[in-house]
């Protein structure tokens, strides 16, 4: 609809009809890696999918540069870019029935022995092994407490009366909109017109460059959030980014020549680099990471719903930050970069004094402490209380997810297996693989 266009309504609709399925998408992915990845390497595969996007977004940067420069002055210099967009809905499509379903979803409808094989698949482990097993048990605890399934209103109802729910729901949504006003997209969505005002002759390439960084940095990204943690890494993630944005604002305010910016080579090459390195920092930190904490916040039960929440949050300040900053800049110039400098020492504030620490939790232990109202900044020490205890604690804050008809049965429950026996079976694997 968007690349035949010849009317402004018809590119409206079209963006409308494609945001849906983007929205849904945005949802989904981070939601089914979160429910299925094993929690030793959980942030890293949901940062792949942040990893992905910014492919995408520098493979467009690529498509641009290339019809910028050989359909110059036609309209397939924007049309191309539009219709390379047809690829990767079918690949997805395709690909997406080669899926099981999430362990966690076919244990809530009964489907007990294929949540196991899935499982096991995803540890790459054999039957019976000891970690597969005990996180089996978690899940078997929270369904055997469920209560019958409400109507759709009550649900939502519930959802923001259930103990600390309101509180994620918040802080999801909260989070979201700090990616956003980090300013990263300040640079993706008007780099190329950024860079023209300070003297570059192919802001294309600067763009290219720029989402080159993005790329590339993600994939270290992938690294720290498994080595060093979702809250340091935001931390320190949030005070560089700030510090990049107030050299940035300074360097444009009071360096760069505007009226003549060739005669100031030296301050926008400079901005350049600090917009480079700001843009390390984002790809390494709150790019992926928001992700990953988004996927982790909710427990099983509201899941869905809270990230519905937390990802429109996200699409309205993208929206925001789109149509604002052209007038913005147009009144203020660079000085908007210490507008985003502010945000993001608020979102470390915000990052310190209510973000959970995830790395190595199961998605049980990350509700039952925010159930329990444990301390953020003494959330890595956190010791969890036995499966039994967790699903107690769950039961009783309303957490659980309603499955379709109350208590699973016992016959639909895995057998009850020795942790001892196990726990010999996995050490004479390892002996034998030794």
């Amino acid at each position: 609809m968007i690349s035949s266009i010849h009317h402004w309504y018809q590119m409206m609709m079209g963006r409308w009809v494609a945001g849906l399925g983007v929205g849904a998408l945005s949802l989904l992915v981070p939601m089914y890696m979160s429910e299925t990845a094993p929690r030793h390497i959980r942030g890293a595969l949901i940062s792949t999918y942040q990893l992905f996007i910014t492919f995408g977004i520098f493979f467009a940067a690529c498509i641009n540069f290339g019809t910028y420069e050989h359909q110059r002055g036609s309209s397939a210099s924007w049309r191309i870019p539009l219709g390379v967009g047809f690829v990767w809905p079918f690949i997805l499509g395709a690909g997406v029935l080669l899926f099981p379903e999430t362990p966690r979803y076919d244990y809530r409808k009964g489907y007990t022995q294929r949540a196991k094989e899935t499982m096991l698949k995803v540890y790459g482990a054999p039957p019976n092994h000891y970690s597969v097993h005990v996180e089996l048990e978690e899940i078997e605890a929270k369904l055997k407490s469920e209560a019958a399934k409400e109507s759709a209103l009550r649900e939502w109802i519930h959802m923001f009366s259930a103990p600390k729910m309101a509180y994620r729901i918040a802080l999801g949504m909260g989070l979201q909109m700090l990616q956003q006003l980090t300013g990263a997209n300040y640079f993706f969505y008007y780099g190329t017109t950024i860079f023209q005002a300070t003297g570059i002759n192919n802001s294309y390439v600067t763009q290219m460059i720029l989402n080159g960084i993005n790329f590339g940095s993600t994939f270290y990204g992938l690294y720290i959030v498994e080595h060093y943690g979702r809250r340091k890494s935001l931390i320190v993630g949030g005070l560089w980014m700030s510090a990049m944005f107030f050299i940035f604002a300074n360097v444009g305010h009071f360096s760069l020549n505007r009226d003549d910016p060739p005669s100031t080579e030296s301050s926008g090459t400079a901005m350049i680099v600090v917009a480079s390195f700001f843009i390390f920092g984002f790809a390494t930190t709150w790019g992926p990471m928001i992700w990953t904490i988004c996927g982790e916040l909710y427990p099983s039960r509201y899941r869905a719903k809270g990230m519905a929440l937390s990802t429109a949050s996200n699409w309205f300040w993208n929206f925001l930050i789109a149509f604002f900053t052209p007038f913005i800049t147009g009144d203020i110039d660079f000085l908007y970069g210490y507008v985003f400098a502010g945000c993001n020492l608020v979102a470390v504030v915000v990052v310190y004094l209510f973000v959970m620490e995830g790395q190595g939790r199961t998605l049980e232990e990350l509700d039952t402490m925010y159930i329990l109202g444990v301390k953020p900044w003494q959330s890595s020490s956190w010791e969890a209380p036995p499966a039994e205890e967790i699903s107690r604690i769950r039961k009783e804050a309303g957490t659980e997810d309603a499955a379709e008809a109350g208590e699973i049965q016992p016959s639909q429950a895995p057998a009850t297996h020795n942790r001892d026996s196990d726990s010999t079976e996995a050490e004479k694997e390892t002996e034998h693989r030794e």
